[in-house]
């Protein structure tokens, strides 16, 4: 399959258990499911909004094993953004985020342009909580990447985990909007400017 320059790539790194197909299929299809079955490596696409024309989100929602390093590295080479998962009711999950993060920065190398988010999931499991907001807040700083606390099981911050995330990408306007959402006016004036006149 040729691969599609308007594709926008954002792989999802994380322990096994911490929810990151819960919190992509939440995003791309609304659903939960309560059970957990691993994933080795499976790919969604939504239509997105991309420097005013529409693209595709293309997210990789990878292993949590570590079974498959030459997959991990294929999957950061190729990705434009990076959202890391780790569960507030464990500490492990979020240790074992950082040889994942040192190996974006490895392969990447500048991470400052590169959008990158923290994740803690399952924020609605409070009361089994091993990680504190403050921690995972600490983590992102010294990170320099972005962070957010979501619940996939409550929808809570899902589709603002995404749209936060596509906000961070600087080279290019890439928004969960399409474009069908803007008001008359501004289609009028759009339309105008692509117009030339001869006189």
């Amino acid at each position: 399959m040729p691969e599609q320059s308007n594709d926008y790539r954002v792989v999802v790194f994380g322990a096994g258990g911490v929810g990151k197909s819960s919190l992509v299929l939440r995003f791309v299809k609304g659903t939960f499911r309560d059970s957990y079955i691993p994933t080795i490596e499976d790919t969604y696409r939504q239509v997105i909004s991309c420097d005013k024309s529409i693209c595709t989100l293309q997210i990789t929602d990878t292993t949590g094993s570590h079974q498959f390093p030459a997959m991990q590295r294929l999957s950061i080479s190729k990705g434009h953004a990076f959202i890391l998962v780790y569960s507030v009711t464990s500490r492990q999950s979020l240790e074992e985020l950082k040889p994942i993060y040192e190996q974006i920065c490895q392969i990447k190398g500048d991470t400052e342009s590169i959008p990158i988010m923290l994740v803690g999931n399952k924020n609605d499991e409070d009361h089994n909580r091993e990680v504190q907001t403050a921690d995972g807040e600490a983590m992102a700083k010294k990170w320099k990447c972005a962070f957010m606390e979501t619940s996939a099981k409550m929808n809570h911050n899902v589709k603002e985990l995404f749209q936060e995330l596509l906000n961070l990408e600087k080279r290019r306007t890439v928004s969960l909007q399409i474009d069908g959402k803007k008001s008359k006016q501004q289609k009028r004036k759009e339309k105008l400017k692509g117009k030339c006149v001869v006189m």
